[in-house]
Protein backbone atom coordinates (compact mmCIF):
# COMPACT_ATOMS: atom_id res chain seq x y z
CA UNK A 1 0.00 0.00 0.00
CA UNK A 2 1.26 3.48 -0.84
CA UNK A 3 0.36 5.91 1.86
CA UNK A 4 -0.54 9.31 0.50
CA UNK A 5 1.81 12.23 0.96
CA UNK A 6 0.49 14.94 -1.32
CA UNK A 7 1.01 18.68 -1.33
CA UNK A 8 -2.70 19.16 -1.97
CA UNK A 9 -3.71 16.94 0.90
CA UNK A 10 -1.39 18.73 3.30
CA UNK A 11 -2.58 22.20 2.36
CA UNK A 12 -6.22 21.21 2.66
CA UNK A 13 -5.42 20.08 6.19
CA UNK A 14 -3.35 23.15 7.00
CA UNK A 15 -5.83 25.59 5.51
CA UNK A 16 -8.60 24.50 7.83
CA UNK A 17 -6.43 25.01 10.89
CA UNK A 18 -4.94 28.32 9.81
CA UNK A 19 -8.39 29.74 9.20
CA UNK A 20 -9.73 28.74 12.56
CA UNK A 21 -7.09 29.58 15.15
CA UNK A 22 -7.75 32.68 17.23
CA UNK A 23 -5.29 34.95 19.00
CA UNK A 24 -6.75 33.86 22.31
CA UNK A 25 -5.97 30.25 21.48
CA UNK A 26 -2.42 31.20 20.49
CA UNK A 27 -1.86 32.59 23.96
CA UNK A 28 -2.49 29.19 25.55
CA UNK A 29 1.11 28.09 25.83
CA UNK A 30 1.29 26.20 29.11
CA UNK A 31 2.16 22.85 27.51
CA UNK A 32 4.83 24.37 25.33
CA UNK A 33 6.59 26.38 28.00
CA UNK A 34 6.67 23.64 30.64
CA UNK A 35 7.61 20.23 29.17
CA UNK A 36 6.83 17.32 31.49
CA UNK A 37 9.28 14.74 32.79
CA UNK A 38 8.66 11.14 31.72
CA UNK A 39 8.81 8.20 34.14
CA UNK A 40 12.46 7.53 33.29
CA UNK A 41 13.49 11.10 34.03
CA UNK A 42 13.67 12.24 30.41
CA UNK A 43 12.11 15.51 29.32
CA UNK A 44 8.93 14.72 27.40
CA UNK A 45 8.39 16.70 24.19
CA UNK A 46 5.68 16.46 21.55
CA UNK A 47 6.50 16.79 17.85
CA UNK A 48 3.56 17.06 15.46
CA UNK A 49 4.04 16.06 11.84
CA UNK A 50 2.71 18.18 9.00
CA UNK A 51 0.96 15.24 7.35
CA UNK A 52 1.21 11.45 7.15
CA UNK A 53 4.70 10.02 7.85
CA UNK A 54 7.09 10.17 4.90
CA UNK A 55 10.75 10.66 4.07
CA UNK A 56 10.72 14.31 5.09
CA UNK A 57 10.39 12.90 8.61
CA UNK A 58 13.00 10.13 8.39
CA UNK A 59 15.68 11.85 10.46
CA UNK A 60 13.26 12.27 13.34
CA UNK A 61 12.31 8.60 13.34
CA UNK A 62 15.99 7.64 13.05
CA UNK A 63 16.93 9.87 15.99
CA UNK A 64 14.16 8.28 18.03
CA UNK A 65 15.04 4.68 17.07
CA UNK A 66 18.80 5.15 17.50
CA UNK A 67 18.43 6.73 20.92
CA UNK A 68 19.77 10.13 19.87
CA UNK A 69 16.94 11.93 21.66
CA UNK A 70 17.27 9.79 24.79
CA UNK A 71 21.00 10.51 24.84
CA UNK A 72 20.11 14.21 24.95
CA UNK A 73 17.66 13.69 27.81
CA UNK A 74 14.54 13.84 25.62
CA UNK A 75 11.55 11.52 25.39
CA UNK A 76 9.99 12.54 22.06
CA UNK A 77 6.40 11.73 21.20
CA UNK A 78 5.73 11.94 17.45
CA UNK A 79 2.08 12.60 16.60
CA UNK A 80 0.14 13.14 13.41
CA UNK A 81 -1.69 16.45 13.02
CA UNK A 82 -5.31 16.96 14.02
CA UNK A 83 -7.82 18.54 11.67
CA UNK A 84 -6.61 22.02 12.55
CA UNK A 85 -3.04 21.17 11.54
CA UNK A 86 0.48 21.15 12.97
CA UNK A 87 0.87 24.94 12.99
CA UNK A 88 -2.25 25.32 15.10
CA UNK A 89 -1.14 22.67 17.58
CA UNK A 90 2.28 24.31 18.01
CA UNK A 91 0.77 27.79 18.03
CA UNK A 92 -1.59 26.93 20.89
CA UNK A 93 1.15 25.21 22.87
CA UNK A 94 -0.39 21.73 22.64
CA UNK A 95 2.92 20.64 21.07
CA UNK A 96 6.31 22.24 21.52
CA UNK A 97 7.57 21.41 18.05
CA UNK A 98 6.27 20.46 14.63
CA UNK A 99 6.71 20.65 10.90
CA UNK A 100 5.45 23.26 8.45
CA UNK A 101 6.44 25.10 5.27
CA UNK A 102 7.61 28.66 4.66
CA UNK A 103 4.71 29.37 2.32
CA UNK A 104 2.17 27.99 4.79
CA UNK A 105 3.70 30.02 7.64
CA UNK A 106 3.07 33.14 5.55
CA UNK A 107 -0.67 32.68 6.11
CA UNK A 108 -0.33 33.59 9.76
CA UNK A 109 2.86 35.68 9.73
CA UNK A 110 1.00 37.97 7.34
CA UNK A 111 -2.09 38.33 9.52
CA UNK A 112 -3.30 40.63 12.30
CA UNK A 113 -3.05 37.74 14.78
CA UNK A 114 0.14 35.84 13.92
CA UNK A 115 0.80 32.49 15.56
CA UNK A 116 3.60 32.54 18.18
CA UNK A 117 5.67 30.15 16.06
CA UNK A 118 9.21 30.31 14.62
CA UNK A 119 11.03 28.09 12.11
CA UNK A 120 14.20 26.73 13.73
CA UNK A 121 15.56 24.36 11.06
CA UNK A 122 15.19 23.45 7.40
CA UNK A 123 14.55 19.78 6.66
CA UNK A 124 15.59 20.00 3.00
CA UNK A 125 17.90 22.71 1.71
CA UNK A 126 16.18 23.46 -1.59
CA UNK A 127 12.59 23.41 -2.79
CA UNK A 128 11.99 20.06 -4.51
CA UNK A 129 8.45 20.83 -5.67
CA UNK A 130 7.15 21.51 -9.14
CA UNK A 131 4.61 20.44 -11.74
CA UNK A 132 4.06 16.80 -12.65
CA UNK A 133 2.15 15.70 -15.75
CA UNK A 134 1.75 12.72 -18.04
CA UNK A 135 4.76 12.30 -20.30
CA UNK A 136 4.08 13.52 -23.81
CA UNK A 137 1.16 15.80 -22.89
CA UNK A 138 3.28 18.83 -23.74
CA UNK A 139 3.67 20.12 -20.18
CA UNK A 140 7.43 19.69 -20.03
CA UNK A 141 7.58 23.46 -19.50
CA UNK A 142 5.14 25.81 -17.70
CA UNK A 143 3.86 27.41 -20.93
CA UNK A 144 2.58 23.95 -21.82
CA UNK A 145 -0.23 24.41 -19.28
CA UNK A 146 -2.05 26.59 -21.82
CA UNK A 147 -5.23 24.77 -22.82
CA UNK A 148 -4.69 22.12 -20.12
CA UNK A 149 -6.26 21.35 -16.75
CA UNK A 150 -4.28 22.25 -13.65
CA UNK A 151 -5.41 20.48 -10.48
CA UNK A 152 -5.60 23.14 -7.78
CA UNK A 153 -6.50 23.18 -4.09
CA UNK A 154 -7.45 26.84 -4.52
CA UNK A 155 -4.83 28.46 -2.27
CA UNK A 156 -3.83 32.02 -3.19
CA UNK A 157 -0.07 31.50 -2.89
CA UNK A 158 -0.26 28.22 -4.84
CA UNK A 159 -2.08 29.81 -7.76
CA UNK A 160 0.19 32.87 -7.69
CA UNK A 161 3.32 30.71 -7.92
CA UNK A 162 1.98 28.59 -10.78
CA UNK A 163 0.75 31.69 -12.59
CA UNK A 164 4.17 33.31 -12.15
CA UNK A 165 6.09 30.39 -13.64
CA UNK A 166 3.63 30.09 -16.54
CA UNK A 167 3.94 33.79 -17.35
CA UNK A 168 7.73 33.73 -16.87
CA UNK A 169 7.80 31.05 -19.57
CA UNK A 170 5.75 33.23 -21.92
CA UNK A 171 2.45 31.51 -21.24
CA UNK A 172 -1.03 32.99 -20.90
CA UNK A 173 -2.48 32.16 -17.48
CA UNK A 174 -6.03 32.86 -18.67
CA UNK A 175 -5.72 29.86 -20.99
CA UNK A 176 -5.09 27.46 -18.08
CA UNK A 177 -8.19 25.62 -16.86
CA UNK A 178 -8.30 25.26 -13.07
CA UNK A 179 -9.98 22.11 -11.78
CA UNK A 180 -10.26 20.80 -8.19
CA UNK A 181 -7.41 18.58 -7.03
CA UNK A 182 -9.65 15.88 -5.61
CA UNK A 183 -7.02 13.14 -5.47
CA UNK A 184 -4.59 12.87 -2.56
CA UNK A 185 -2.24 10.83 -4.76
CA UNK A 186 -0.85 12.73 -7.74
CA UNK A 187 -0.01 9.68 -9.85
CA UNK A 188 -3.43 8.15 -9.25
CA UNK A 189 -5.04 11.43 -10.28
CA UNK A 190 -3.01 11.59 -13.48
CA UNK A 191 -3.85 7.98 -14.32
CA UNK A 192 -7.55 8.67 -13.76
CA UNK A 193 -7.36 11.78 -15.98
CA UNK A 194 -8.65 13.99 -13.16
CA UNK A 195 -6.23 16.73 -14.26
CA UNK A 196 -3.36 17.19 -16.70
CA UNK A 197 -0.85 18.60 -14.20
CA UNK A 198 -0.59 19.16 -10.47
CA UNK A 199 1.88 20.55 -7.94
CA UNK A 200 3.92 17.79 -6.31
CA UNK A 201 7.13 16.96 -4.49
CA UNK A 202 9.61 15.14 -6.67
CA UNK A 203 10.89 13.24 -3.64
CA UNK A 204 7.54 11.46 -3.26
CA UNK A 205 5.25 11.76 -6.29
CA UNK A 206 8.18 11.69 -8.71
CA UNK A 207 9.60 8.56 -7.11
CA UNK A 208 6.11 7.06 -6.87
CA UNK A 209 5.77 7.41 -10.64
CA UNK A 210 9.15 5.76 -11.17
CA UNK A 211 8.46 2.69 -9.05
CA UNK A 212 5.12 2.28 -10.84
CA UNK A 213 6.91 2.66 -14.18
CA UNK A 214 4.48 5.45 -15.04
CA UNK A 215 6.13 7.97 -17.41
CA UNK A 216 5.77 11.60 -16.37
CA UNK A 217 7.19 15.01 -17.14
CA UNK A 218 8.34 17.16 -14.25
CA UNK A 219 9.15 20.88 -14.11
CA UNK A 220 10.92 22.17 -10.99
CA UNK A 221 9.84 25.64 -9.89
CA UNK A 222 13.38 26.65 -8.96
CA UNK A 223 14.52 25.94 -12.52
CA UNK A 224 12.13 28.67 -13.68
CA UNK A 225 12.62 31.28 -10.93
CA UNK A 226 14.91 31.04 -7.91
CA UNK A 227 12.47 33.22 -5.96
CA UNK A 228 10.67 29.94 -5.36
CA UNK A 229 13.69 28.27 -3.77
CA UNK A 230 12.07 28.80 -0.39
CA UNK A 231 12.15 26.43 2.56
CA UNK A 232 9.77 23.52 2.42
CA UNK A 233 9.50 21.84 4.89
CA UNK A 234 10.82 23.38 8.12
CA UNK A 235 10.76 22.51 11.81
CA UNK A 236 8.73 25.00 13.82
CA UNK A 237 8.72 25.68 17.55
CA UNK A 238 6.40 27.48 19.91
CA UNK A 239 7.82 30.89 20.81
CA UNK A 240 7.24 30.53 24.56
CA UNK A 241 9.05 27.20 24.47
CA UNK A 242 11.97 28.82 22.64
CA UNK A 243 12.19 31.64 25.16
CA UNK A 244 11.83 29.49 28.27
CA UNK A 245 13.63 26.28 27.25
CA UNK A 246 16.47 27.28 24.86
CA UNK A 247 18.77 24.48 26.04
CA UNK A 248 16.06 21.90 25.42
CA UNK A 249 15.56 23.22 21.88
CA UNK A 250 19.29 22.99 21.22
CA UNK A 251 19.43 19.43 22.53
CA UNK A 252 16.45 18.47 20.38
CA UNK A 253 18.02 19.96 17.25
CA UNK A 254 21.41 18.37 17.95
CA UNK A 255 19.77 14.93 18.12
CA UNK A 256 17.61 15.66 15.07
CA UNK A 257 20.62 16.80 13.07
CA UNK A 258 22.33 13.52 13.92
CA UNK A 259 19.27 11.63 12.69
CA UNK A 260 19.25 13.38 9.33
CA UNK A 261 23.01 13.01 8.95
CA UNK A 262 22.54 9.28 9.50
CA UNK A 263 19.88 9.26 6.77
CA UNK A 264 22.31 11.02 4.41
CA UNK A 265 24.96 8.35 4.96
CA UNK A 266 22.65 5.33 5.26
CA UNK A 267 19.56 5.94 3.10
CA UNK A 268 18.46 2.30 2.84
CA UNK A 269 18.71 1.64 6.56
CA UNK A 270 17.05 4.97 7.34
CA UNK A 271 14.16 4.07 5.04
CA UNK A 272 13.78 0.74 6.82
CA UNK A 273 13.60 2.54 10.17
CA UNK A 274 10.88 4.84 8.80
CA UNK A 275 8.86 1.90 7.46
CA UNK A 276 9.29 -0.12 10.66
CA UNK A 277 7.72 2.76 12.58
CA UNK A 278 5.05 3.28 9.91
CA UNK A 279 4.39 -0.08 8.20
CA UNK A 280 1.64 1.37 6.01
CA UNK A 281 4.35 3.07 3.89
CA UNK A 282 5.33 1.18 0.74
CA UNK A 283 8.94 0.02 1.36
CA UNK A 284 9.94 0.42 -2.29
CA UNK A 285 8.67 4.00 -2.36
CA UNK A 286 10.36 4.79 0.96
CA UNK A 287 13.71 3.53 -0.32
CA UNK A 288 13.44 5.32 -3.66
CA UNK A 289 12.42 8.56 -1.97
CA UNK A 290 15.13 8.22 0.68
CA UNK A 291 17.80 7.70 -1.96
CA UNK A 292 16.58 10.81 -3.78
CA UNK A 293 16.64 12.92 -0.61
CA UNK A 294 19.94 11.65 0.75
CA UNK A 295 21.92 14.45 -0.88
CA UNK A 296 19.14 17.04 -0.49
CA UNK A 297 18.95 17.30 3.31
CA UNK A 298 22.24 19.21 3.57
CA UNK A 299 23.23 19.88 -0.07
CA UNK A 300 25.35 23.05 -0.27
CA UNK A 301 24.49 24.41 3.19
CA UNK A 302 27.13 24.75 5.93
CA UNK A 303 25.16 22.22 8.01
CA UNK A 304 21.84 20.43 8.21
CA UNK A 305 19.01 22.72 9.25
CA UNK A 306 20.58 26.01 8.16
CA UNK A 307 18.20 28.65 6.77
CA UNK A 308 19.65 31.24 4.39
CA UNK A 309 18.37 34.71 5.28
CA UNK A 310 18.53 36.00 1.70
CA UNK A 311 16.44 33.18 0.27
CA UNK A 312 13.92 33.40 3.10
CA UNK A 313 13.53 37.15 2.61
CA UNK A 314 13.36 36.95 -1.18
CA UNK A 315 10.32 34.70 -1.13
CA UNK A 316 8.47 36.73 1.49
CA UNK A 317 9.27 39.95 -0.35
CA UNK A 318 7.75 38.39 -3.48
CA UNK A 319 4.64 37.50 -1.48
CA UNK A 320 4.44 41.08 -0.21
CA UNK A 321 4.83 42.41 -3.75
CA UNK A 322 1.95 40.17 -4.83
CA UNK A 323 -0.14 41.29 -1.83
CA UNK A 324 -0.90 37.68 -0.95
CA UNK A 325 -1.47 38.24 2.77
CA UNK A 326 -3.82 40.62 4.62
CA UNK A 327 -0.85 42.24 6.36
CA UNK A 328 2.67 42.55 4.85
CA UNK A 329 5.05 39.92 6.19
CA UNK A 330 8.24 41.00 7.92
CA UNK A 331 10.49 39.47 5.27
CA UNK A 332 13.28 38.54 7.67
CA UNK A 333 10.89 37.34 10.39
CA UNK A 334 9.63 33.91 11.29
CA UNK A 335 12.92 31.99 11.41
CA UNK A 336 16.16 31.67 13.35
CA UNK A 337 19.39 29.63 13.17
CA UNK A 338 20.14 30.42 16.80
CA UNK A 339 19.34 26.97 18.17
CA UNK A 340 21.26 24.86 15.64
CA UNK A 341 24.45 23.13 16.78
CA UNK A 342 27.63 25.03 15.99
CA UNK A 343 28.87 24.04 12.54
Amino acid sequence: MIRSYSRSGFLKLAGAGLAGLSLAACNSNDAASTPQASSDGLEKLTFVLDYTPNTNHTGIYVAQEKGFYANKGIDLEIVQPPEDGADALVGTGKAQLGMSYQDVMANYLGSDNPFPVTAVAAIVQHNTSGLISREGDGIDRPKGLEGKRYGTWDQDVEKAIVRSVVESDGGDWSKVELVPANSTDEVTGLKADQFDAIWCYEAWAGQNAKIQDYPVDYVAFIDIDDTFDYYTPVIIANDSFLAEQPDTVKRFLAATQKGYEYAVQNPDDAAEILVAANPEIDPALAKASQEYLSDKYVADAPQWGYIDKGRWEKFYQWMNDQQLTPVPIEASGGFTNEYLPEA
